[in-house]
């Protein structure tokens, strides 16, 4: 085996490892690096002490367009772009920097990741495939998930014009932790 598929393998182990910690899938796995099957789900095994979960990845474009989710498919996939376009970093390099930034971002600002590693991996799919487009706002200017083709003069993002119901449940969820918590310490 000569030196640099020597390094070429050792930087495919590197990538398949770096997207287990991750939370990526087989699927992913086996798209995106090299190594055999039976080679990515020993290295699952060591790296998560477990077998690797079955099951379809997302399929479906919508789910990107719909409220909290876009607003982080949004902030992933502009972070995404930036290191492509401005960084120059490779695809992959790309895609496992941004993920780990925008997990920083949103764990910076208090939240719940709603983005794991698979429908970041589609969205960049779907992206490649011209299923979906970046679409400015016409109130903020910022670039946002949306349909390809879709009309987009008129686009106004979810922050700018969230849904009636946006964020709704969550505000119940900690108001009813809150009163449970209050009801013990008046226990007490």
């Amino acid at each position: 085996m000569s030196q640099k598929s020597l390094v070429s393998e050792m930087q495919q182990v590197q990538l398949a490892i770096d997207l287990i910690e991750l939370g990526a899938r087989l699927q992913v796995l086996e798209t995106e690096t090299e190594i055999s099957r039976a080679k990515l789900i020993k290295l699952y095994k060591e790296v998560r002490g477990m077998s690797p979960p079955k099951g379809m990845l997302p399929f479906s474009a919508d789910w990107f367009i719909t409220w909290l989710p876009n607003i982080h498919s949004s902030l992933f996939y502009n972070i995404y772009l930036r290191l492509r376009e401005d960084h120059g970093c490779e695809r992959m390099e790309a895609f496992v920097r941004a993920f780990r930034l925008y997990q920083e971002q949103v764990q910076l600002d208090g939240a719940e990741t709603v983005l794991g590693l698979t429908r970041a991996w589609t969205l960049v799919r779907f992206f490649e495939s011209d299923l979906l487009q970046l679409s400015g706002c016409t109130r903020c200017g910022g670039q946002f998930v949306a349909h390809a083709h879709s009309p987009a003069h008129d686009y106004v993002c979810g922050i700018c014009q969230p849904p009636s119901r946006a964020g709704k449940t969550r505000k119940r969820q900690q108001e009813a932790v809150a009163s449970r918590q209050a009801a013990r310490r008046r226990a007490c």
